[in-house]
């Protein structure tokens, strides 16, 4: 597991352009969703990563890939998930997300 580093929550980021998008995500996306014990963080962030790689939301996988990790998923676990995708959501989808992922490896 990687040594858990603090980013910049929802309000932080987006609070002054979108205070209410930005309580929600923090609220109830983070706050309770996240919290939900029928999936383990470590489950929820493999599914977040694959729903980000088939939606094409490549930038969004700068904040949960390294979530991910910090959840309990290896890097070669994470790379796995993006091949796998790449049958299901396209190869450029996953082509995408390698190259997010890769930085995102690189800087860790």
């Amino acid at each position: 597991m990687t040594e858990k580093t603090t980013q910049p929550g929802p309000r932080e980021l987006f609070g002054d352009v979108a205070p209410a998008l930005a309580a929600y995500s923090e609220d109830v996306l983070f706050g309770q969703a996240w919290k939900s014990p029928e999936l383990s963080p470590r489950d929820r962030s493999l599914v977040t990563v694959a729903s980000l790689i088939t939606s094409g939301s490549s930038e969004q996988l700068t904040f949960h890939l390294p979530l991910a990790q910090q959840n309990g998923v290896t890097e070669a676990e994470l790379i796995e998930t993006i091949t796998h995708m790449a049958f299901y959501a396209g190869w450029p989808k996953a082509m995408s997300a390698l190259t997010v992922a890769r930085a995102v490896f690189r800087a860790a």
